[in-house]
């Protein structure tokens, strides 16, 4: 009767060991809710003035960005509106990286149809993971050129804040 007994505490510890291990794998779980998981979805926004360009514009010209990033899909959707343009807006550019004051590269241009001293456009687009860094981290700045300001008449850094 010992050995049956000693035979079954062998065999039965290890399995609730084993059994208890499964659980604690499973509910660890990327998906889970800890604080550690990075949010899927971002709020972008920026206004744009002459001032914020490089070098600055004297205008009353202002924009302003709204829109939102998924890093699940990497797609970005935004709008972008704009008054007081001294000419009719033509082509909406987004560059970076670069921080605020500091001139970027082109990353991509949007042409504005219909456009005129006030406008809005919106478009979405998707990024690559090194584009998502960089928005994702406040490199970005868009600007509004325009027969006036062929560089640019207001330009607006982009910031993502979390939703």
């Amino acid at each position: 009767m010992k050995t049956i007994l000693n035979y079954r505490k062998k065999f039965i510890i290890p399995l609730i060991i084993a059994f208890c291990s499964t659980m604690a794998f499973i509910s660890c779980s990327k998906q889970g809710n800890d604080d550690n998981t990075p949010p899927l979805t971002y709020g972008t926004f920026g206004n744009a003035s002459g001032s914020q360009q490089n070098p600055p514009v004297s205008t009353t010209g202002s924009a302003s960005l709204t829109g939102s990033y998924n890093s699940n899909t990497n797609v970005w959707e935004y709008s972008i509106s704009w008054t007081s343009l001294s000419s009719a807006a033509t082509i909406i550019e987004i560059h970076g990286p670069a921080t605020a004051g500091v001139n970027g590269n082109l990353v991509f241009a949007v042409a504005i149809s219909g456009g005129g001293t006030n406008g809005a456009q919106s478009t979405t687009v998707t990024l690559t993971e090194e584009q998502e860094a960089d928005l994702l981290a406040a490199k970005y700045y868009y600007t509004i050129l325009n027969a006036a300001y062929p560089a640019g008449e207001v330009r607006g850094q982009i910031t993502a804040v979390t939703r």
